[in-house]
């Protein structure tokens, strides 16, 4: 070690890799560049657990896979200018990654013809701060620029795979890189597409508990019986009615009429806006279902426009007693049991 005491300038050389200290312009310099230094299990660990509470878990996965490969392309142009022939690089970068604290670093295979290789991490950087963060997945940004570094060195883009990990209880992480398409690119189009899909997923989930609400909301709504007097009900029809709300209608219709000991049916039409075929079909089979079970059934609540649709429509109401409004209804049903409706002053 070094040192420049009129200047406080300090340095220091590890393994051929020199470290440079200037306390006058409070800089330091590693192989001549500016860097700086962390606290990996403090400092540097709140920093990642910041950027994964800001962005979420898997997206700051990919931004620190993206970082280590863009980092990986900036360390192999360096050395390709530096020092240029592959080999030389190779041999010298475990030397350089182990005394930067990267962990054991130790490049097991290169093979330049088909630009394959396998890499060897152990107690890297990365490593101390998931076991700090409790983790239990690879991390992205090693692996990542090492994919960088020799995507740059072969001058063709590669991947990694992860064949050991040491977070998983390997006793050391090993990665095997060879020539794919994947890259950070593709990684982040893959994630928005998945984020996408899943937020798709979601909104249809949303979506479909919500029809569930509303149907069973108009099951209970729709049609109510509603005893008006002594063996007397009525049932608002509301809306258009298909297959699935007659059918609702019919069975329960039928299903409480006896309960009620009902001698009279009302059906009231008013909240029906258009007739069509379904809809006189609906009102012939309610009037002959409620007389198989001894109930007259009663039409009101018929406008002049409702009939001039029914009557445009040529549908047949031969045979079903009409009636303009309820009220009518209600006189003609209890006129049958011999009973009539007096208003108090």
């Amino acid at each position: 070690m070094g040192n420049d005491l009129s200047t406080n300038h300090h340095y220091l050389d590890v393994n051929g890799s020199k470290f440079e200290w200037d306390t006058d312009e409070g800089s330091f310099t590693y192989e001549g560049d500016g860097a700086l230094i962390f606290w990996i299990n403090t400092a540097f660990k709140v920093f990642l657990d910041s950027i994964e509470e800001i962005a979420g878990e898997d997206e700051a996965a990919l931004v620190l896979e993206t970082a280590g490969y863009r980092t990986g392309e900036i360390v192999s142009d360096f050395y390709h200018e530096s020092i240029g022939n592959i080999e030389l690089i190779v041999s010298s970068l475990p030397n350089t990654y182990k005394t930067a604290g990267w962990g054991i670093t130790t490049i097991l295979d290169v093979d330049q013809a088909r630009n394959k290789a396998i890499v060897r991490v152990k107690n890297s950087w990365e490593y101390k701060v998931n076991r700090e963060q409790g983790k239990h997945e690879e991390g992205t940004f090693i692996p990542g620029h090492w994919a960088g570094v020799f995507s740059g060195l072969f001058k063709e883009k590669v991947w990694y795979n992860v064949r050991k990990s040491q977070i998983k209880g390997d006793s050391y992480s090993e990665y095997e890189f060879a020539p794919s398409s994947i890259t950070p690119k593709e990684h982040i189009r893959d994630l928005i597409q998945e984020k996408k899909r899943l937020e798709l997923v979601d909104l249809e989930k949303k979506v479909s508990e919500r029809t569930n609400e509303l149907q069973q909301m108009i099951k209970e709504i729709s049609a109510p019986i509603i005893p008006v007097l002594d063996h007397i009900l009525v049932i608002p029809l509301i809306g258009k009615y298909d297959e699935t709300r007659i059918d609702e209608l019919m069975t329960k219709t039928l299903k409480q009429l006896p309960d009620y000991k009902a001698n009279t049916l009302i059906l009231d039409l008013t909240g029906i806006n258009d007739v069509d075929n379904v809809t006189i079909d609906l009102l012939h089979s309610m009037v002959k279902a409620s007389e198989l079970l001894g109930v007259t059934c009663l039409l009101v609540g018929i406008s002049p426009k409702l009939s001039i649709q029914v009557v445009q429509s040529r549908a047949e109401l031969e045979g079903l007693t009409c009636f303009s409004t309820l009220r009518h209804g209600i006189h003609f049903a209890l006129a049958r049991e011999g009973l009539t409706l007096e208003s108090q002053r």
